[in-house]
């Protein structure tokens, strides 16, 4: 019974020594000499003027999630797009297909239209 399983773990140790190995090869054979200027704090060419856990406005993350759902819509109408011809030419999902995606797009319409009440879109 475990003979089975034998190419899965030859498989996993395979994997691992391709993640592994790399690192250690690096870590062994690369030169190490540290100077002041390579353990130097690097922002745009000068030094660092401010704390790194500074807050970050919300605003970032709110522009960031309405980009990831609008390019989720384009992952959706891109192939429905590629096959218009094929929906418009099958008598029997014909409407079915124009009907759904016109639901989407007025999901996606009724969001971005509340994202825009919201203020989201507005940057000052």
């Amino acid at each position: 019974m475990l003979e089975n399983y034998f190419p899965v773990f030859v498989f996993v140790l395979v994997g691992i020594a391709f993640g592994v190995l790399p690192v250690l090869l690096g870590w062994v054979l690369a030169p190490s000499r540290p100077d002041s200027e390579k353990l130097s704090p690097y922002e745009c060419g000068f030094e660092a003027f401010e704390d790194a856990r500074m807050k970050f406005d919300v605003r970032y993350y709110l522009i960031a999630i309405i980009f990831i759902l609008f390019d989720l819509e384009i992952a959706f109408l891109v192939p429905w797009a590629t096959i218009f011809k094929e929906i418009v030419g099958t008598e029997s999902i014909r409407w079915f297909g124009f009907i759904e995606m016109l639901i989407f797009i007025a999901i996606l319409v009724i969001g971005y239209v509340y994202a825009w009440a919201k203020g989201a879109l507005e940057w000052e």
